[in-house]
């Protein structure tokens, strides 16, 4: 790597509203000039979305602001995870790391720092899997950076090096994740359905890569750092992304000032891990499943 900053890789469809709000955040960073931005904008599926798809093109094409901009118009529909999956690859094979954003993320103006300052200290420890922008509205106080065992997906980064452990077979996962008795913990004991989403995606009901990439890192034993406070907000929860529901509970703050990167030891902490537990019972129904259902929604329906 020479001494501009990581490539942003950045995933549009058909939401020039929210794609508008995501980059004008963005922008906002004071590394946005030393950042090459690349953008890969879905195709329609048979016709649906069109005239939105040209608007989101429209708008991907007067992107000002970075020290380059590359646009790739699928010629045909993706859909959320194959696009992912094959840009995410793409692009680790020829910079060695990228930052990950979907056209619904909001920014905090820190985003870029964190991530690239973060990258940087963490390049070559092998049993860090990436680094996180979001973090759940908890409503208790967070360490500065923190660890958890596995991966996630709301505005993230990653190198070559723990992307090859992406592993696509969610059967194969799935096996695993029964066979080593680790389904309690992956399911942070037992109060959010992240195993019920991983048999979602098996099964077909949705096209999720992101529980797929959690799992890969979870059963490596490798780790992702948090923020204490929030970079990332998703506004895609409105109710306006395909078959996508209305939900206040994942709303976030972003962070007004910047978080300081130290290098921390790569382990579970303790007080994020109850925290985000806590969190997820008391966002979830009488029964895991339905949570998962809604969290299904936001995170993994196919763009079709």
């Amino acid at each position: 790597m020479d001494k501009k900053k990581t490539p942003v890789v950045l995933f549009a469809y058909d939401r020039p509203e929210h794609l508008s709000e995501t980059i004008r955040a963005l922008r906002a960073n004071k590394e946005a000039l030393d950042t090459d931005l690349i953008v890969y904008s879905d195709a329609s599926a048979a016709g649906v979305a069109s005239e939105r798809v040209g608007q989101v093109r429209k708008i991907l094409r007067a992107i000002d602001g970075f020290r380059s901009v590359t646009i790739t118009e699928r010629e045909t529909n993706f859909g959320l995870s194959r696009s992912i999956i094959d840009g995410v690859t793409s692009l680790c094979a020829d910079y060695g790391r990228v930052i990950v954003l979907e056209d619904d993320m909001i920014v905090s103006r820190h985003f870029l720092a964190f991530m690239n300052e973060a990258l940087e200290m963490y390049e070559n420890c092998e049993n860090v899997a990436s680094i996180h922008g979001y973090v759940y509205p908890v409503g208790s106080s967070l360490p500065d950076t923190f660890f958890l065992r596995g991966a996630d997906c709301w505005g993230w980064a990653t190198w070559a090096r723990a992307w090859k452990h992406f592993n696509p077979d969610g059967r194969q996962l799935l096996e695993e994740l029964e066979r080593r008795k680790l389904v309690p913990v992956f399911d942070f004991n037992k109060t959010f359905g992240f195993t019920y989403m991983l048999r979602a995606q098996i099964d077909g009901k949705v096209d999720s890569w992101a529980v797929r990439w959690y799992a890969s890192a979870f059963l490596r034993n490798m780790y992702t750092l948090y923020p204490g406070r929030p970079l990332v907000r998703n506004i895609g929860i409105d109710g306006s992304g395909v078959h996508c529901a209305q939900s206040e509970k994942f709303t976030t703050t972003l962070s007004n000032s910047p978080i300081n990167v130290v290098r921390i030891e790569v382990m579970d902490n303790d007080i994020a891990r109850k925290a985000f537990e806590q969190y997820f019972t008391s966002i979830k129904p009488n029964v895991i499943s339905r949570a998962a259902d809604k969290l299904l929604q936001f995170l993994t329906v196919p763009r079709k």
